[in-house]
């Protein structure tokens, strides 16, 4: 998927910058990442962003005459003065919830309260909202208003969607009774200051979820529970749109659902620009007949950080995340206990995705039991891949046509009842560096290479260790076949049953037994 930084209107400088940068660090670090390496870094290339040192074009215009420099210093100096008299900080930074143009609204322990401040934000361009403290908000039914979405940049996006994967032409129409909410439609900057609160869909309501995210919307959200959410569209509980934004911290979402058929997100569809931080996703689900990302679906922008995904799930990949056609980043999280077809913790096809530091921890799937990568290219390091199983291929890893560095982490103690108890790699470029494989099965009746299974590409050791792996048909260690190999004079295959590399189809260099 394309992302679009423009909306109905301009958001102010300072938050706009917030929102370049966040997005230019995650695709200029996957673009930079990706340099060199045929068919991948190209792909990138829709997703150029601005710098993050970019200011309006009033600062920018060197080539001035001197007259237009003085006009424009005043109209500079005439803002800042308006700016601090409203409460702000000069250079278009706004102050702290409470001050400059929206102070903080204290919001009452009544569902109508927070439904009615919502609606008096979006009338007056934005808001500073402050829930009651361990108040519980029940929502009972969606929210009915107009759509002011004049539906011009959806439908560019998707008809160059369209363009570019043409099997998308044949999806069925969306029907706007699918895509309700509970709360009003975040149009404008609107914080919400959860205190603790618990925003939640009566049990027995109608399906909506929680929040959408329009284009040119900004929603940061933070100290809140969002329970309960259901949608017969994408994302359970949050909805981020082409051309939105938001930010989520120390939120929980959970027993939250997403029914649509081809989408998903059972706890957040993101589709614009995201960052989610010292956040918790669990016993969410993306139930549609191919639904993706359990816990939460990327298709945009994303940055993820010292989050937690446990017991999510999903119909096709990505039980805990699933970033389908977007730029991921992910740090310091834990995907544990999370179920889906392919990639029970964490799933990328079609996109590019980073995970740094992050455990992904006793997931199960047919395929890639912890993680699973298609048609995609995702960077993994500092990975604990522990625990994992696949009735199928893959117990830690699967890939398939595509391209995973793995650095600096350990694959250990995965289970697969096909191939490659550790790491099943396919028609894909797989690299390790300074790594462990280790004590991981393959346990079905014709099941081998216990560590690593690779076929049709190319599997590259360097600095690393393969020890411990059993499997059923030799070798346990490594089996290559069809593919290209390298294994470096640092790396150690041993211990491994019934043996290291004895068995595999294409020799591998310094590998004994």
């Amino acid at each position: 998927m394309t992302t679009y930084q423009g909306g109905r209107r301009a958001a102010p400088p300072r938050r706009r910058s917030r929102w370049f940068l966040a997005g230019g660090l995650v695709a200029g670090s996957l673009v930079a990442g990706a340099a060199g390496l045929t068919g991948v870094a190209a792909v990138a290339a829709d997703r150029d962003l601005p710098a993050a040192s970019d200011t309006p074009s009033l600062a920018l215009r060197a080539d001035d005459h001197s007259a237009d420099r003085g006009r424009a210093d005043a109209v500079e100096d005439r803002d800042h003065a308006r700016e601090e008299q409203r409460g702000g900080k000069p250079g278009g930074r706004p102050g702290r919830p409470g001050q400059g143009p929206h102070a903080e609204v204290a919001v009452p322990c009544d569902s109508a309260k927070l439904i009615s401040a919502l609606v008096r934000a979006n009338a007056e361009g934005g808001a500073h909202l402050r829930l009651a403290s361990k108040c519980t908000y029940e929502l009972t039914h969606a929210f009915q208003q107009p759509d002011e979405y004049d539906g011009g940049i959806r439908d560019a996006r998707e008809a160059a969607d369209s363009a570019e994967n043409p099997g998308d032409a044949e999806a069925p129409p969306r029907n706007p009774q699918h895509d309700r909410a509970g709360l009003p439609v975040i149009y404008h900057p609107i914080s919400i200051r959860g205190e603790g609160a618990t925003i939640v869909r009566g049990v027995h309501a109608e399906a909506f979820r929680f929040f959408t995210v329009r284009d040119g919307g900004e929603l940061t959200l933070s100290d809140v529970v969002l329970r309960n959410g259901l949608s017969a569209a994408e994302g359970g509980s949050i909805h981020v749109v082409h051309g939105a934004s938001a930010v989520v911290e120390r939120t929980t979402i959970v027993d939250s659902t997403s029914l649509s058929a081809e989408g998903g997100g059972g706890g957040i569809f993101n589709d614009g620009h995201l960052v989610v931080t010292g956040s918790t996703f669990v016993d969410n689900h993306a139930a549609g007949t191919k639904g993706k990302g359990g816990g939460l679906l990327n298709g945009g922008v994303l940055s993820l950080e010292t989050s937690q995904f446990r017991g999510n799930s999903a119909v096709a990949y990505g039980g805990g995340f699933a970033n389908y056609r977007g730029a991921a980043e992910v740090h310091s999280s834990t995907f544990a206990g999370n179920n889906a077809a392919q990639g029970g913790g964490v799933a990328s096809f079609s996109a590019r995705t980073r995970v740094a530091d992050t455990k992904v921890l006793g997931n199960t799937a047919q395929t890639g039991g912890g993680i699973a990568n298609s048609d995609a290219l995702i960077f993994l390091r500092g990975l604990e891949v522990r625990d994992n199983t696949a009735t199928g291929n893959g117990g830690g890893i699967s890939t398939f046509q595509g391209l995973v560095p793995l650095d600096d982490s350990v694959v250990s103690g995965n289970t697969a009842r096909g191939s490659g108890g550790g790491i099943h790699a396919q028609k894909s470029n797989l690299l390790l560096r300074h790594s462990e494989v280790d004590r991981n099965h393959a346990v079905g009746a014709a099941s081998t290479g216990g560590g690593v299974f690779a076929s049709l590409g190319q599997v590259s050791l360097y600095s690393s260790r393969i020890t411990g792996n059993v499997a059923i048909v030799k070798p346990g260690g490594l089996f290559v076949d069809k593919a290209r190999v390298k294994v470096d004079d640092e790396t150690d295959i041993i211990d491994n049953e019934p043996t290291n590399c004895e068995g595999s189809r294409v020799p591998v260099a310094n590998c004994f037994r």
